[in-house]
């Protein structure tokens, strides 16, 4: 019970539980040092909840299948219910699947070499990023875009590039300052001040919108994405992208952050209640590299049919 007791032990085990994993991986997983991870695992390796064994150079660690008696294996089976839920537990579950991810395309390109190596070569020659800046090419060249939120003005600059117009719209000075500065070679960017609870764009004037990392600074979200509604046409989409659940409540005082995360039930009922249907929500892969909490990304569709240009509706 005394092993057990703490959560980051508790939550190695559940990832064992499910799959064999390095120290290093676990330190990805878990956004914790090694010496944290190795610590613990000594803690878990003494009291026989984890085996191990050598592939390689590397150690890989499991939940002991034999060695558990059963009185112990009955407490795991109740700890792990009560653990599972976390916030923390869930955004390691993420990662976790990202780390699998990672590992099959290892895999696959060791026995397919030739796409191994062109992906290296394609990332030598242009890039990691340029795909993404041409898949904006599928946006209507005639679209009027809003960026709700716009921050610096990084998704208003991706989006000038294929939009007819770009509206982005912040409340904070600072923040339009400087992406003024960033905007400042992109003429069809229309820079706003003003809040998202009450957006300075006229009714039904935008085609699509985004809205990123933005809902978990307000206070009531639920009108934030009401408004947007009402600056889409009908039939217009709309993206948000924010935070999954987690339990950094330090966001709130170094971040101003008012929400930790959002579960994708309360997003589906927040977009579905401001006017959206057709809502589509995704958890985004995490890069190797980022230490916050993992993301989504929900589409949704104003209600009500989009008009052709010639006046009919379009079903």
């Amino acid at each position: 019970m005394g092993v057990l007791g703490d959560l980051t032990r508790t939550r190695i085990l559940l990832l064992l539980e499910r799959q064999e994993l390095t120290v290093a991986e676990l330190c990805q997983i878990l956004q914790a040092p090694q010496s944290t991870v190795s610590r613990h695992l000594k803690a878990l390796g003494d009291a026989d909840w984890v085996a191990s064994r050598a592939e390689a150079t590397s150690r890989l660690y499991s939940l002991a299948r034999e060695g558990i008696d059963p009185d112990a294996r009955r407490l795991w089976q109740l700890v792990r219910t009560q653990v599972a839920d976390v916030a923390t537990a869930v955004q390691d579950g993420h990662r976790l699947d990202d780390v699998l991810t990672r590992r099959r395309s290892r895999s696959q390109e060791f026995f397919s070499s030739t796409a191994g190596q062109w992906d290296r070569v394609r990332a030598e020659l242009f890039g990691q990023s340029f795909h993404w800046q041409a898949l904006l090419g599928l946006l209507d060249t005639e679209w009027v875009v809003g960026d709700l939120g716009c921050g610096t003005g990084q998704t208003a600059e991706a989006l000038a590039s294929s939009a007819a117009q770009v509206i982005a719209v912040d409340d904070s000075p600072a923040m339009l300052q400087a992406a003024r500065r960033r905007l400042r070679g992109c003429a069809n960017v229309d820079l706003r001040r003003g809040r998202l609870e009450a957006l300075p764009i006229d009714d039904a004037a935008l085609d699509a919108a985004t809205c990123v990392l933005v809902l978990h600074h307000l206070p009531e979200p639920g009108p934030a994405l009401a408004e947007a509604a009402r600056v889409l046409k009908p039939g217009g989409r709309l993206l948000v992208v924010d935070m999954l659940p987690h339990d950094r409540e330090t966001y709130r005082q170094q971040m101003g952050h008012v929400w930790l995360g959002f579960p994708e039930e309360e997003m589906h009922c927040l977009l579905t209640s401001a006017g959206f249907d057709n809502v589509r929500i995704r958890a985004l892969p995490s890069d190797a590299d980022a230490q916050g909490p993992a993301l989504f990304a929900a589409a949704a569709r104003r209600r009500g049919r989009a008009r052709s240009q010639n006046g009919k509706r379009n079903h």
